[in-house]
């Protein structure tokens, strides 16, 4: 409940950063020349919003795969929907090397669930439903929808910014610097709300985890499809992965910190099994997660938690 509600406050900052922006610089540079910029922002907001659930099928290679292909995949995903109070989602597979999952589309009713078919031969039967289940709650959690608005927010600053910036040093006789200058100040505001758009995406992923173990999957089966999905997309070639370099917050984990999750997830496996069982999550109950310096700035620029902290928090549902 707590995590959904940081999710929330941090929409509402952001629609008050959003609105400063549009009263500040509409006052700066007055309201009908900002308007131009407004209406062109607002083009692009849209064109995102229609353009977004096709480029991700597109990027992702997705093939929509019926009951008789794929029963156990679509009765997982039925019980699991049943079991979070939401309609059945699209069911697909995704053709591309890459052991994931991920859920897409612009509201609940048009919501897509798919899998790669590396993951179908990675994970077990509890593991994938644990996956499974992480997806659904995006689904539920309706954080789809706000990640969705919550990502446009940079591009209307960066599009405001940069009109500022190239029409202010294109009109210096006119007063232009000012709103070089104000353009200046808003690629730092920019900085900083991208910033806060990550953090958002981290909450989201901690609470589908939450809500995945509230329907039912086991802390450690989701713990260890974590893992092995992290060995797996260790494993990807690095073409593969910048195929899907600007979509990777739509997956469970980060495939691009993937060498660096499995080094720090040994730790965890104690008995070097490849999984994480109950035994090693409760000993993690008991240890602090220590970061690097390095560590806490690379999560604070990713869309995922660390994954230590990650499994830290999973063995607190136990």
């Amino acid at each position: 409940m707590w995590l959904q509600v940081r999710l929330y406050l941090l929409l509402g900052l952001l629609l008050a950063i959003i609105y400063g922006v549009i009263v500040g610089v509409a006052s700066a540079i007055g309201a009908g020349s900002f308007l131009i910029y407004a209406i062109i922002a607002i083009f692009f907001v849209l064109l995102q919003y229609l353009m977004g659930p096709s480029m991700v099928k597109w990027t992702m290679r997705v093939k929509w795969v019926s009951e008789r292909e794929q029963p156990q995949l679509h009765s997982m995903v039925a019980e699991l929907a049943k079991a979070a109070g939401i309609r059945k989602p699209k069911v697909g597979l995704s053709m591309i090397p890459i052991p994931n999952a991920f859920a897409f589309g612009r509201t609940q009713r048009d919501a897509k669930v798919c899998v790669t078919e590396t993951l179908l031969k990675s994970l077990s039967s509890d593991e994938l439903r644990a996956v499974m289940g992480h997806e659904i709650c995006h689904i539920k959690h309706r954080d789809m929808m706000i990640m969705t608005i919550l990502s446009v927010f940079p591009l209307i600053i960066y599009f405001i910014a940069i009109s500022l910036l190239f029409s202010g040093f294109g009109g210096r006789g006119r007063g232009g610097s000012p709103i070089a200058l104000i353009g200046i100040g808003l690629f730092l505001l920019y900085f900083l709300v991208s910033l806060l758009v990550l953090y958002g995406s981290r909450i989201r992923e901690y609470s589908a985890d939450l809500g995945s173990v509230k329907l039912g999957n086991r802390p450690r089966h989701l713990a260890t499809a974590l893992y092995k999905l992290a060995i797996g997309n260790a494993r990807v070639p690095k073409e593969s992965m910048q195929r899907v370099q600007g979509l990777k917050a739509f997956f469970v984990n980060d495939p691009s910190r993937a060498m660096r999750e499995v080094s720090d997830l040994k730790e965890v496996d104690l008995d070097m099994s490849g999984t994480i069982d109950y035994g090693e999550l409760m000993a993690l109950q008991s240890k602090k997660v220590r970061l690097t310096t390095g560590d806490k700035i690379m999560e604070v620029m990713s869309t995922h938690p660390n994954m230590l902290k990650r499994i830290k928090h999973l063995s607190s549902l136990i």
